[in-house]
Order: C-alpha cells, then structure tokens, then sequence
C-alpha cells in the first residue's frame, strides 16, 4: 500500500511538474530546423511561419539550415534532441515519409522517433514539358510518351527527390520507361529543360509557375485531385480522364520523441494561429502551398497522416527499385 502511494505521489508530481514547465515554455529562444538549403521551397515556407510564430511566441524562433542526407541531417538532430520544446524541425514528406523506403538504413523511424505536432500545408507537382514538344495536355502527352519513350528523358533535382519520384508515378500510371536524367537541384534540371535538353520536368508548382507565365515551359497537369489555386487554369490529371497521377509535398511541425504534451498542445495551437493570419496564408499562397484545414492540422492527424505516407511511397519506390546507401 505505501509503495503504491509513492508511486501515485510521484506521478502526480511529475504531471504537476510537465504542466509548470509547459506554462513557462519558452522562456528563450526556440529553434526551428529546416533540413534544407536556404533559398528552396521548405525554406521559404518555414521562414514565413516562423516570423509569425515569433510575434505569437513572444520568443525568437530561430531557422536553422541543416542539410544532408536528403534531408535526413537536420531532422535526425532533431529528433535526438531533449523533448523541451526548443528544438522542433520542418519536415517534409522526403524527410518523414519516403526517406523511409528510399534509404536502406535511414537514420530515424519517422513514425516513432518524433512528437508529430501540425501539418501545415501542401505543395502540389505539377508535370511541364518543354515549349517545343508538340502536345498540349495530358490525353495527347501520354500518346506522345508511349509513341517516343526510348528517345524521352527526364530531369529531377536528384535521385529520390520528390521531382524524381513524381515523374516516377508519371511512367507508372502511363505505362512508360522513360530515362531518368537526376541533376543536382530543380535549377539545373529546369535550364535543361528551357535548353530542349530533357523532355519533361516534374516540379514544384512554385519553382514552376514563373516559367509557364513566361512561356518558356508547357503545363500538362497537377498532380492533385484539385487545381492549384497558384496555377488555376492548369487542369488535374483526373480532370483529364487519368486517375493515379497524384504527387505533391507537404510541411508540417514535428517535436522529438517524448515531449510534454502541454508544450505541444500550446506549439500546436500557435502553429495554428501562425496559419491564420490573413498575411501569412497570402505570402504562403503566393510560394504555391496550400494551407491544410484545422481537422488536418491537429498533433493526431499528422500522426496517422506520416503512417499513411510511408505505406503510400513504399509502393511507388520499391517499384521503381531506387535505394540509396
């Protein structure tokens, strides 16, 4: 019986101790790692949130570019950090879903080694080809593609990246086997697609949009279930008639493993109101990201959600037979 007390005795003053301490959280700066390089797509995003989580916070948030690994470096930091709530990482679904099947000894289980805290949006691919390759949608791209396949190839910003695995559901869907050409980053991929170098280019409707605008590339399709609101009179894939053709990245907050959950009830919560600053969803819009829904973006869904990814992209990638060291 007395033993039985203790242990109650300390529970609860480790429940009253987790809640002071989550009260507090943060009394400095908080870190947000991005496992990217400065100047790309998730970079640009997290620094749009992070200036608003700052105001929210009250404490600096602090962006961090840590690469490697395809983007594995900067989340593993993460991931074995204390639980305090002052390190948390930008994640992707490179990073906390295909990683897992793409590397044969990734350093992280992303389903486990984290606190999944808010997914925060979504980031459609969209399938361009070059101005001069004579089709002008998806129906006459495919017809095209299964007609030239041995003389095709296309670009990606590396072997595994989300623009490489993108194209590789393009090939999947349609029946194809067309050449892989990895570069190193989206920019020399997209020269040699403005150049007539490579045919087509799976890629980040923000690193994309310009260059439709411009002319300089053709847009084929979305590769969601619905449009872009940044490229709203490119057509989806199933729009066209072609279910499957589904390829997309996505941000979202994770804490390592073991965090109190009243520090992630409360970064959740200012996640959320980040999200809803009629400022940061424009400038967000504006990059091509789409701001999830509040049912979406709760510490339970993007738990089930980063389960979900990697069964999702295991098929696509066990497939294709890519694997990395």
């Amino acid at each position: 019986m007395l033993k039985t007390s203790i242990r109650v005795a300390v529970a609860g003053f480790l429940a009253l101790a987790g809640a002071a301490q989550a009260q507090e959280w943060p009394t400095r700066s908080v870190t947000m790692v991005i496992p990217f390089a400065a100047g790309g797509p998730q970079d640009g995003i997290g620094r749009i949130v992070a200036q608003r989580m700052t105001e929210v916070l009250g404490q600096q948030v602090i962006v961090e570019n840590v690469t490697g690994a395809g983007g594995m470096t900067g989340s593993d930091r993460v991931a074995k950090a204390e639980p305090d709530g002052y390190q948390f990482v930008l994640g992707s679904v490179g990073t906390h879903a295909q990683n897992q099947t793409l590397y044969k000894h990734p350093a992280y289980n992303a389903a486990t080694d984290f606190t999944p805290v808010a997914l925060i949006a979504e980031t459609p691919i969209v399938l361009i080809v070059r101005k001069d390759l004579a089709v002008n949608n998806l129906r006459e791209f495919i017809a095209y593609a299964k007609a030239n396949q041995e003389k095709m190839s296309y670009g990606s910003a590396g072997a595994g990246s989300a623009t490489h695995l993108a194209c590789v559901v393009v090939n999947s869907v349609i029946g194809t086997d067309i050449t892989h050409i990895p570069y190193r980053g989206t920019g020399p991929a997209m020269q040699d697609l403005l150049g007539g170098r490579i045919d087509f280019l799976c890629d980040l409707v923000n690193t994309a949009k310009p260059q439709i605008e411009g002319g300089t590339v053709k847009p084929i399709a979305i590769m969601t279930k619905q449009r872009s609101p940044a490229l709203p009179n490119v057509p989806t894939g199933l729009e066209q008639g072609t279910k499957g053709l589904e390829a997309y990245t996505w941000s979202a907050i994770f804490l390592p493993k073991g965090a109190p959950a009243a520090i992630v009830k409360k970064l959740n919560a200012t996640v959320l109101q980040s999200m809803k600053t009629p400022e940061v969803r424009a400038r967000l819009e504006g990059l091509g990201a789409q701001v999830v829904s509040d049912e979406r973006a709760t510490p339970e869904y993007l738990g089930q959600f980063v389960k979900s990814e990697i069964e999702k992209w295991a098929g696509t990638i066990k497939a294709s037979g890519i694997s990395v060291e």
